[in-house]
């Protein structure tokens, strides 16, 4: 395992960061300290947010102080938490059912496919079938409530973000940014490179369940027509 750092965030908060990588193994890492935390919390603990290759915790700092009475800081509490997170935590393997996306890759709600194309020397039918050819593993959720990080798409069709973000990207609007693909559950501007559009309502917070993907989960995509699109879209 990476070696790491851990840091705070203003008063409040504090990370302990792997690095800024994609990898399998410690996002399978931050998700096991996760679990930890959570079957093991201490009072003052309010939310875990996980990352690629980090672990954020939010915490009430006075609860905390009144609760435990730390020798030195807040800080130098949460800092042993976190190392005795890690220590403690182990990964869970267990295989998930791959979830089935359907994603829509016509020009004409692939707003981007056809420079992707392009930039990248392939046909649009090469985009597609790079694209859906990749089981992925969401890696985590953030931008927006809902937004799946997934990883790694091949090679072949890795691309930057936009130069200039666009200022309307419609929801189930399927993206690329380096070697990553997302999905935007609402309509925002957004830079991603817009290579297709999912029917799927990622997030609905009428719901229990308000989230269709999460962290850990396994994705992978296949192609539908625009007249699907529009079926399947409807409520």
């Amino acid at each position: 395992m990476s070696e790491y750092k851990i840091f705070p965030i203003g008063d409040s908060a504090s990370t302990i960061d792997f690095g800024n990588y994609i990898l399998e193994a410690l996002n399978k890492k931050v998700m096991a300290m996760q679990r930890w935390l959570q079957q093991n919390p201490f009072e003052g603990l309010e939310d875990i947010i996980i990352a690629y290759s980090s672990l954020s915790v939010i915490y009430d700092a006075d609860q905390v102080k009144t609760r435990y009475k730390p020798e030195k800081t807040v800080f130098d509490f949460i800092k042993e938490k976190l190392h005795e997170a890690y220590e403690k935590s182990f990964i869970v393997e267990k295989d998930s059912l791959v979830k089935r996306i359907p994603v829509c890759y016509d020009p004409a709600v692939a707003l981007d496919i056809t420079f992707v194309a392009g930039e990248k020397n392939l046909q649009v039918t090469d985009i597609i079938r790079l694209h859906t050819s990749v089981i992925y593993r969401v890696y985590m959720i953030g931008f927006q409530p809902g937004f799946p990080y997934m990883a790694s798409v091949d090679s072949r069709i890795t691309i930057p973000r936009k130069e200039k973000p666009r200022v309307f990207v419609p929801s189930g609007s399927v993206g690329l940014a380096g070697s990553q693909t997302g999905i935007y559950p609402v309509d925002s501007p957004g830079g991603w490179q817009i290579i297709g559009r999912t029917p799927i309502r990622l997030f609905n917070k009428l719901k229990a369940n308000a989230l269709i993907i999460k962290p850990g989960d396994r994705v992978q995509f296949y192609e539908i027509n625009l007249k699907e699109l529009g079926r399947l879209s409807k409520p």
